[in-house]
């Protein structure tokens, strides 16, 4: 069956081909109660993967590499064989979230070690369930395959140490996607300091998405993102969010519109806000 993979999958795309060989589904919603929440309800065939705990290797501070710091990549590929995942496998993931949580993460570590065939669903859970896809609460079965040979990350990742050489500079442009509020610095609900990086520009996440939680179409993106960067380079962007993780989701938008994928710095602003560098707010740069 030949496929032509783009980075997000509809749900009635996926009903076609969820049986297909070599098919992985994996629900990477997070936050509280995702687990039980997958038990109870998950799409059918789909096996978990735990945001904090296979797709991050939390440390004691936070300082150092944020929230969500990316695990060694001995590690995600010890975690690819458990969860049954080669490089032959075709992966869909999706989350409770319109596919705007750590969905995104996910695909962009796989992509981050050459795995072409790996989809998001547009959407997430609550769009495949207005599709009629099966749900399940089964527990599902995964076959542990031989190790996945990676040797690095291979997309474009910034430093905390670039972050703070470039952020202000004519020829960068620093992205951060987060709520205009949190980016703004009139809240900040789960780091220690509201605010942003200096001389970064917010293009929050949720406008990715239409009305309905879907991602806009790629011709759509790509206005959006050829308007903001211009005539930079990729490797002259950097998007960030608070800890690494809902930035993929700019990036894997980024990907639907067929352009080059910026660099990412993983440690968000739960790594810069911790380590005394300068903060602007609303106030700052009006």
């Amino acid at each position: 069956m030949s496929l032509n993979i783009f980075p997000i999958i509809q749900a009635s795309e996926l009903l076609k081909l969820y049986k297909i060989e070599n098919l992985v589904i994996v629900d990477v919603s997070n936050g509280k109660n995702a687990k039980s929440n997958y038990n109870a309800k998950h799409l059918e065939g789909a096996i978990f993967v735990d945001l904090n705990t296979q797709l991050a290797e939390i440390k004691d501070d936070l300082s150092i590499g944020g929230r969500h710091p990316l695990p060694k990549i001995e590690n995600f590929a010890r975690t690819l064989s458990n969860l049954g995942i080669s490089s032959k496998s075709y992966v869909i993931i999706y989350d409770d979230r319109n596919g705007s949580n750590a969905s995104a993460r996910f695909w962009w570590m796989l992509k981050s070690i050459g795995h072409e065939k790996v989809q998001v669903l547009s959407g997430g859970i609550q769009e495949a369930e207005r599709n009629n896809f099966p749900i399940s609460s089964n527990t599902e079965s995964i076959n542990k395959t031989e190790l996945y040979n990676v040797d690095n990350w291979k997309l474009k990742i910034a430093e905390i140490a670039e972050v703070e050489k470039v952020s202000r500079t004519a020829n960068h442009i620093v992205i951060d996607i987060r709520d205009v509020e949190r980016y703004n610095g009139e809240t900040e609900q789960i780091d220690l300091i509201a605010g942003h990086i200096p001389g970064a520009i917010n293009v929050p996440f949720t406008e990715n998405l239409d009305e309905n939680g879907l991602f806009l179409s790629p011709n759509l993106l790509k206005m959006k993102y050829e308007k903001i960067f211009g005539n930079f380079k990729s490797e002259n962007i950097i998007v960030h969010c608070g800890s690494g993780v809902t930035a993929c989701h700019s990036l894997l938008a980024i990907a639907y519109a067929e352009l080059e994928i910026p660099k990412l710095y993983v440690g968000s602003w739960s790594e810069w806000s911790r380590n005394s560098k300068i903060i602007e707010t609303k106030t700052d740069t009006k």
